[in-house]
């Protein structure tokens, strides 16, 4: 045999292999936790703690957390619910400020949204 057709077997040997993996990145890229515009409730924190947006943009928070929180911005410009683990709140921020918010559950846990 060849070279080069020994280079394509083993090409159309590993293709299989690729296209796997492939779908497995991109599966991990499109989850819930890897979402743009997204704030994670995790151990006690939001993450990111500044989130940088454009006006206009709708903002989801998801509790990955095992215990209820909330989300309040300092100025009551929202607030959501008792969020239970993998429970979301959304809104939508039109105007460009800072928005400092928390959890009333747990007062300290605090982060801020800047939209420019």
């Amino acid at each position: 045999m060849t070279r080069r057709l020994i280079f394509r077997m083993a090409a159309l040997l590993l293709l299989p292999v690729a296209i796997v993996a492939f779908r497995n990145q991109s599966a991990r890229a499109g989850s819930p936790d890897a979402a743009p515009n997204q704030v994670k409730i995790d151990n006690f924190s939001f993450t990111p703690a500044t989130l940088t947006i454009a006006p206009g943009t709708t903002v989801t928070w998801i509790n990955r957390d095992d215990v209820p929180h909330t989300v309040v911005s300092d100025d009551k410009i929202f607030k959501s619910k008792v969020l239970d683990t993998d429970e979301q709140f959304s809104f939508t921020f039109t105007k460009p400020g800072t928005y400092p918010y928390f959890c009333s559950v747990h007062p300290k846990m605090t982060a801020q949204i800047v939209v420019r």
